[in-house]
């Protein structure tokens, strides 16, 4: 089990804490994530993936073989010690819906222990979510029912492993009123993020929401600190804080434009730095990944063909749990010289029938058919989909319930490719049933 599961930030913190609860370390832990409600923010479309968000929102895309991206967050919690869970939805969200109803249904009840999926419903007013923060205002009903001390908010669409009971408990610590979690990245990228400047304390001390020019950490002229859009809150200054951005008409109810700002200028905002939670690093740098376009999206999960990942998927001490379908094994079949089933450096999910094809640093969803003489090379491959015989696709990623037919060709020809189906910058082609004229096949609409 790594540090950050079984430490807090310091010894001086676990000292602190077990002193004012009187606890021992394991019934600490234990208090804390009872008194904590993990908000998660799953509404988002993620417009930058283009059409592989037309039917889902961002958070239930497929990632890895056989997740979804909001299973990371959600494992997160139940790893951390927190069951208690609202999931707010808004566009198009019947396939994260019935996911999260079907694949996360283990929690007791009678322990007090759930997971809410929270549809849009215009609860305050006839308006749908205008912002981040309007979102958990909307649902603040929800938020007091379940009584937390501290409120976690959490994107539902990056991928990550992270011990959030490590971030509450610095927030408590640190006696802040909001401590937000922050990761470096690199300058020329921090302008699609809020960027924070910290004191020697770790204080937020300035907040900006997506600067055209994002100042760098001081002493480090390459690298800015930026938002990971993870915030933990008192809960009763939460409240009181929504409230009144919901009463200012000029804001525009969002977390990193309006609350944060506003907030650093008056109260205590504490920065938390991932490396000091994080579950998987690499080398000395976090495993963090916003897999919100097209070549990010492709990268994440074709990096995971390689010998040594930069994401661990197999460590049974933090596992990354989902909907666990029941299907059989997946099988490779002819073993001839010129028709021979293949697989090299590639994940290949239960129920794929490989049959005389070859795969080459490829992902493989759940229940894909390959048919003789076809190559995939460096492709995501997501579930349902058939491919004939002698197809060939490099650099590319093949929407659920796709049927290439026989001598198919993707990945070979750019400028045919960009006449039919969407071309990212770096070549990366996106394939969709609505592309190739099967839009008609309503399950694909489910997600």
């Amino acid at each position: 089990m790594t540090s950050a599961m079984n430490e807090l930030p310091s010894q001086e913190v676990q000292i602190e804490y077990r002193a004012r609860e009187g606890m021992n370390p394991a019934t600490a832990m234990n208090h804390l994530m009872q008194h904590t409600y993990a908000l998660v923010l799953a509404g988002g479309r993620g417009s930058r993936l283009h059409q592989l968000t037309d039917w889902r929102a961002k958070p239930a895309v497929p990632f890895a073989g056989k997740f979804k991206i909001i299973d990371f967050p959600l494992s997160n919690c139940v790893n951390s010690g927190i069951r208690r869970i609202g999931v707010l939805t808004q566009y198009k969200a019947q396939s994260l819906i019935r996911h999260v109803e079907r694949g996360w249904g283990f929690f007791e009840a009678n322990l007090g222990e759930f997971i809410d999926v929270v549809p849009a419903q215009q609860r305050v007013d006839d308006q749908w979510y205008s912002g981040t923060a309007n979102a958990v205002f909307q649902n603040l009903d929800i938020l007091r029912e379940a009584n937390p001390q501290y409120v976690l908010i959490l994107a539902g669409d990056h991928v990550y492993k992270m011990d959030y009971y490590t971030l509450v408990a610095e927030h408590v610590e640190r006696r802040a009123d909001v401590t937000v979690a922050s990761i470096e990245v690199p300058l020329a990228d921090a302008v699609g993020y809020g960027v924070m400047h910290v004191d020697a304390g770790g204080q937020v001390t300035a907040f900006e929401e997506k600067p055209a020019n994002p100042s760098p950490i001081p002493g480090d002229a390459g690298q800015a600190l930026a938002s990971m859009g993870i915030y933990v809150f008192n809960a009763a200054f939460l409240y009181e804080q929504l409230a009144r951005d919901a009463a200012d008409p000029s804001s525009t109810h969002d977390f990193g434009r309006d609350l944060l700002p506003y907030l650093v200028r008056r109260h205590r905002v504490c920065a938390h730095r991932f490396a000091r939670s994080c579950v998987n690093m690499v080398g000395d740098r976090p495993y963090w990944r916003d897999v919100g376009t097209i070549d990010g999206y492709w990268a994440a999960n074709i990096d995971l063909t390689r010998v040594v990942p930069e994401l661990n998927l197999y460590d049974d001490q933090w596992p990354i749990l989902s909907l666990q379908r029941q299907l059989p094994p997946a099988k490779f079949v002819f073993d001839e010289e010129s028709r021979r089933g293949s697989a090299i450096d590639s994940l290949v999910s239960s129920g794929c029938i490989v049959s005389g094809a070859k795969v080459r640093r490829s992902i493989l969803f759940s229940k894909v058919r390959v048919g003789e003489g076809s190559e995939i090379e460096d492709s995501v491959v997501l579930p349902n989909v058939r491919i004939g015989r002698q197809v060939v696709l490099r650099r590319a990623i093949v929407d659920k319930h796709c049927v290439l037919p026989d001598g198919f060709q993707a990945g070979v020809d750019r400028a045919a490719d960009e006449k039919r189906f969407h071309v990212s910058e770096s070549g990366v082609t996106l394939i969709t049933p609505d592309m190739i004229g099967q839009g008609w096949h309503l399950d694909k609409r489910m997600g």
